[in-house]
């Protein structure tokens, strides 16, 4: 039966066996990941040297991935895999984490998820009890807070990631609803805290937490996920259980969950009150060189739209059509349209939009070119989503390199 707006569903019992969501061992360990990273490499379309990485197939439970850090690993998904279908597959999927101190294997026999605080009754909640609650899945895009900072001009400090450090996934789990209502919320809770198992590397450092306003984390689709796309969580992407947010930047979406607090006053520490915040300005969009602006933490995710089947640089054969496809999010709503430009953006025309697999989830499109005159050719495409909002021309720019969303371009050669 339907649980929300967005098309997630209720289940008396879950469908993903339970022997495979609980078999956390066996899995593989970081620490025997071989120093020989690099199978080959790749160049990506960074504005600021050096602009070629390794790819690597050395991590446990991950194909051949883009390697970016090695220490907390930060691994993206080569663009090719996006024009492979909507759903990104879980051994494709981007890593990405703050502190380099993960645990290398999780017991799910002797795991448990602690609910705690401004509660009327403190849990500690096995896999076997969360799973045995009601079944939720939805649909939602995965994007790191700082997907395409390596597109920043000027350039800014960070991961220097191209487009791949986002993913779109079937989550399913429980509604973090049904576990907060199971614990008793006390009147006066103001905010949701969530923290996980990975710890600091040096002493006083700030453990990741993140944190949710009460009526957010009670919203319904706010979920714990112990699967994505039909499969047992991959270690290196949150298992056993991960904190869902969709619409939400996956600062939020805090991996290996472990422990669940609720407050009664705004949450101050690091990670919300100093880190991962943005200019309060629409698009979080300033000049480099503006100053005086108040922040707020990010939040929403904003529409975007790319090419999957032509790269930067393709070459196309005059007088032949240009067949061209894509996927699109809506941030935190869904895709009204997708707009596909041959001139640079002068015209555009309407693409044909694929099947709609929720509100937060990737879309597909499809569109074409009449046969192209000899020479570049700049091939743009835009988002608008179901809130009416359209993906700026000109790329964001903020000092953290957070929230790109500027519309992309494809430069294509025609010969």
């Amino acid at each position: 039966m339907p649980c929300c707006e967005c098309g997630g569903t209720t289940l008396s019992q879950p469908t993903i066996p339970r022997r495979a969501m609980l078999a956390g061992l066996g899995l593989g360990s970081l620490a025997a990941v071989a120093p020989a990273w690099a199978v080959s490499s790749v160049k990506l379309p960074l504005l600021g040297d050096p602009d070629t990485r390794d790819l690597t197939t050395a991590f446990p439970g991950k194909g051949s991935m883009i390697l970016q850090r090695t220490r907390p690993p930060l691994l993206e998904t080569p663009f090719e895999v996006f024009d492979q279908g909507v759903f990104t597959p879980n051994d494709r999927f981007y890593v990405r984490w703050h502190w380099a101190s993960i645990p290398t294997e999780v017991d799910a026999k002797a795991f448990r998820l602690k609910v705690r605080g401004h509660v009327d009754k403190e849990l500690s909640l096995s896999l076997d009890e969360i799973a045995r609650l009601p079944r939720f899945e939805i649909a939602a895009v995965n994007q790191c807070s700082g997907n395409s900072r390596g597109l920043f001009a000027p350039r800014v400090p960070g991961a220097q990631w191209a487009n791949g450090a986002m993913g779109n996934a079937r989550w399913t789990g429980v509604c973090l609803k049904d576990v907060l209502d199971r614990a008793g919320v006390k009147a006066g809770a103001v905010q949701v805290r969530f923290s996980g198992l990975d710890e600091p590397v040096v002493e006083d450092a700030p453990d990741f937490k993140k944190s949710l306003d009460l009526d957010h984390a009670r919203g319904g689709e706010v979920m714990l996920a112990y699967a994505m796309n039909g499969e047992q969580l991959p270690l290196l992407n949150g298992f056993p259980l991960r904190l869902v947010v969709p619409g939400w930047y996956s600062t939020y979406w805090v991996k290996m969950l472990s422990d669940i607090e609720v407050l009664d006053r705004p949450d101050d520490q690091y990670w919300m009150k100093t880190a991962y915040r943005i200019p309060d300005v629409p698009g979080a969009n300033i000049k480099p060189s503006q100053t005086g602006f108040k922040t707020v933490p990010i939040s929403r995710m904003v529409p975007r739209a790319f090419l999957t089947n032509l790269r930067g640089g393709a070459r196309v054969a005059t007088g032949s059509p240009v067949a061209l496809r894509g996927i699109a999010f809506g941030g935190d709503c869904g895709v009204r349209t997708v707009e596909i430009s041959g001139d640079g953006g002068a015209t555009w025309s309407l693409a044909k939009l694929g099947a709609d697999e929720g509100i937060y989830s990737f879309r597909r499109f499809e569109g074409g070119l009449p046969a192209l005159a000899a020479g570049t050719h700049a091939i743009k495409v835009r988002c608008t989503n179901t809130n009416g909002l359209t993906q700026p021309m000109d790329p964001v720019w903020n000092g953290a390199g957070f929230m790109q969303n500027g519309v992309e371009t494809v430069s294509l050669q025609v010969a």
